[in-house]
C-alpha cells in the first residue's frame, strides 16, 4: 500500500502550484528574413526552454521560406506548428539538438501564428509558457 506523509505533501503541493501557475514572460524578438541569392528566405530559430528566437518573423509573399529550428538546450522536447493551408504555410515538426529544415512558399499576405504544441501532464502547455510566435507575411 502507498502512503504519502503530510511533510511530502507540504513540499509537493506549492511546487506543482508555481509550476502550473507561474507567469511567464513574453519577450519579442523579431527577424526580417532577406532574399538570398538563390531567390530563397532563410531563417535560423533556436528554441529552448519555452522560447523560439526569433518569434517574430517578416517574410515577403511569394518567395520561398526555409525554417532551420533546432534546440539548445532544456530537457523537454519540442515542436513548432502551424495551420494556415489558405496561406500555403500548413505544418507540424518534432526538432532536436540537430537542426530540422521546413519548406514553405507563402501564398497570402497576412499574420500566422506558430506554436509548440507539447504538454506535460496536468501542466501549463508549452505555448502557455512562451512557446509561440508569429510568421508576418508582406508584399
Amino acid at each position: 500500500m502507498f502512503t504519502v506523509n503530510s511533510a511530502a505533501i507540504a513540499f509537493l503541493l506549492p511546487l506543482i502550484f508555481a509550476l502550473t501557475v507561474a507567469a511567464e514572460e513574453f519577450v519579442e524578438k523579431r527577424y526580417e528574413a532577406g532574399v538570398d541569392e538563390d531567390g530563397v528566405q532563410r531563417v535560423e530559430i533556436e528554441a529552448g526552454e519555452y522560447y523560439y528566437d526569433p518569434n517574430f518573423i517578416v517574410v515577403k509573399v511569394g518567395v520561398p521560406v526555409e525554417l532551420s529550428i533546432r534546440d539548445v538546450g532544456g530537457i523537454a522536447s519540442h515542436d513548432i506548428a502551424i495551420e494556415a493551408p489558405e496561406a500555403g504555410i500548413d505544418f507540424s515538426e518534432d526538432f532536436g539538438s540537430e537542426p530540422v529544415t521546413i519548406r514553405f512558399t507563402p501564398t497570402r499576405v497576412g499574420e500566422y501564428q506558430f506554436e509548440c504544441t507539447k504538454r506535460f501532464l496536468f501542466f501549463r502547455s508549452h505555448k502557455d509558457r512562451g512557446m509561440h510566435g508569429t510568421i508576418k507575411v508582406v508584399e
